[in-house]
């Protein structure tokens, strides 16, 4: 598993271009429902544009603040989203299979000596495996 340290920010040209898109997608989103574009956000935008163009050292800042939130969000959203799963579909087969009586890992206790299981029909051939 890689570390936060391990993994590279993207460039500052990606990052601008990336924020010139959103703030643009923001500005114009208005014209939409008819109503006026919002000037703050267009402005933003061409900042944005014009720094990743120029690949500007003044986005390394806002670049480094980004990674570090997308991997904090990342170490809480992961783990949430597998919980989620975990209960609402994994759970929920697990005990309907056990109502039904399935002992799919055979984990049922045997007075066996061992827990051996004899394969039983033909043996397979490894003739024309691909």
């Amino acid at each position: 598993m890689k570390k936060s340290e391990d993994i590279k920010i993207g460039s500052n040209r990606s990052f601008g271009i990336v924020f010139f898109v959103v703030f643009l997608i923001i500005s114009l989103y208005p014209l939409t429902h008819g109503v006026e574009i919002r000037l703050w956000s267009l402005i933003i935008s061409l900042i944005f544009l014009t720094l990743g163009l120029l690949n500007s050292k003044i986005l390394s800042p806002l670049n480094k603040i980004w990674f570090v939130f997308g991997i904090s969000l990342g170490k809480i959203v992961s783990p949430l989203i597998m919980g989620i799963i975990f209960f609402l579909v994994v759970t929920p087969i697990g005990l309907m299979m056990r109502s039904f009586g399935k002992d799919v890992l055979n984990l049922k206790y045997s007075k066996n000596k061992s827990y051996w299981i004899e394969k039983k029909g033909p043996k397979s051939k490894m003739k024309n495996q691909f």
